[in-house]
């Protein structure tokens, strides 16, 4: 196996040295250099390209809660290991959001320190193998088309439905920014409309009035890459393409629930991920994509009757032998302020709420009304970084699935 290179980065250079030392007894890992600042932590991360970085959290220039941000938004297959003299919970839940690893406090013990490291270089590894085989997919044999449309994923691409059983609680908001959150240049995203009657995703990014699910549903037979990449609208800004629902309600008849599965189906050929956007209303359709999804994103809000519905949901995947374990639940709008908390909701409902996203009226109505996502321009405001957060618990969700189930999800 190879070794897992690591990065060292903290102001104080007795701590790098003595991690240095710990470090060079441990076969299986390579120290490749040591940055003094968050910002020559950055230049050295796109440099070396390590599988690990140390990364100190207070520095003088910037901390290290934004410079791991900076690096896991260049080099995502990076794994970052926060160290921290504050075993602060605020600054390690910070931590998480920004994309780190693991957060340990200083001085860290030897085994705890070396055991970080190496279930986050395993973690690199993984991420790097993945990434290679998504290479091959599109240059090597047969590969053609996924180099002329720019996708073709290496394992099939994984289904993500976002639904709220209560109206109003910015399921379509959700979908679109963790949409966009999911999108990069090894896993790319497909957003797609599954409200056919009043959906609004192309709203949301400002592409009304384009393409649209009935100009593939009913080619379902007969379909390639090139037609659908014609189809898809493209979301410049953001790099995601687009399934946009039927302009009018009256067509969505038009379009059946079979057909719906093998269109978001063959999207698996193409795309990493598919989030689909769902109607509060369960149609065949919003039925049919729940039982052929590999993750279930559950929204819910502090609102009594949001939570009261979400238990009827949670009930009904259990009547329809759905395991919770695909469920990721998700409390949207969070106030701290109201009494109702996370923690309440999750011991009553039996089901952990694996990410919450901050209210912030401003920011997301705005967002709404300027048809721009706040993930492109706010992500790293609190509203952002939940949607962060609930990515990394759509992957997280996803690989330990597989991990279990040693092989990759199967559709019931």
């Amino acid at each position: 196996m190879d070794k897992i290179r690591v990065l060292i980065v903290d102001d104080i250079a007795e701590t790098r040295e003595n991690v240095r030392k710990l470090l060079q007894f441990e076969s299986d890992v390579d120290v490749v250099g040591t940055a003094r600042t968050g910002r020559e932590g950055i230049q050295l991360a796109g440099e070396l390209d390590p599988d690990v970085i140390l990364m100190d959290i207070n520095m003088p220039d910037i901390d290290g809660i934004t410079a791991t941000e900076e690096i896991r938004q260049k080099s995502p297959h990076i794994q970052v290991v926060i160290l921290s003299v504050q075993g602060d919970p605020n600054y390690m839940r910070r931590a998480m959001l920004a994309g780190a690893r693991d957060f340990l406090t200083k001085p860290p013990m030897g085994d705890d320190l070396i055991s970080a490291i190496k279930r986050a270089g395993e973690m690199a590894h993984s991420e790097r193998s993945k990434g290679a085989k998504q290479q091959m997919s599109v240059s090597g044999p047969g590969g053609m088309m996924g180099a002329m449309t720019g996708f073709a994923p290496a394992t099939k691409g994984k289904i993500i439905v976002v639904y709220s059983p209560k109206g109003g609680t910015g399921c379509t908001t959700v979908a679109v920014n963790l949409a966009i959150a999911l999108n990069n240049e090894d896993t790319r995203a497909v957003l797609v409309d599954g409200n056919l009657q009043f959906g609004d995703v192309a709203i949301f990014v400002n592409e009304q009035g384009k393409n649209t699910v009935l100009d593939i549903a009913p080619r379902v037979d007969d379909l390639d890459n090139e037609i659908v990449d014609e189809i898809l609208v493209k979301h410049e800004a953001s790099g995601i393409r687009i399934l946009a629902a039927p302009q009018k309600p009256e067509y969505a008849e038009r379009v059946s629930a079979d057909q719906f599965i093998r269109v978001l189906q063959f999207l698996q050929n193409m795309y990493s991920y598919i989030v689909v956007d769902t109607s509060t209303i369960l149609t065949d359709v919003v039925l049919s994509t729940v039982d052929n999804s590999d993750v279930v994103v559950l929204i819910t809000t502090q609102e009594i009757p949001a939570i009261k519905n979400a238990r009827s949901f949670l009930d009904l995947l259990q009547t329809m032998g759905i395991n919770k374990e695909r469920v990721v639940f998700a409390m949207n709008r969070y106030d701290k302020r109201i009494s109702i908390s996370p923690e309440r909701v999750s011991e009553n409902l039996k089901h952990e709420i694996a990410a919450t996203i901050p209210f912030d009226e401003k920011i997301a109505i705005t967002a709404v009304n300027r048809g721009v996502p706040f993930m492109l321009d706010n992500k790293s405001q609190p509203i952002g970084r939940g949607i962060l957060s609930l990515a990394e618990a759509v992957r997280a969700r996803i690989t330990a699935i597989e991990a279990v189930d040693g092989a990759p999800i199967g559709k019931r």
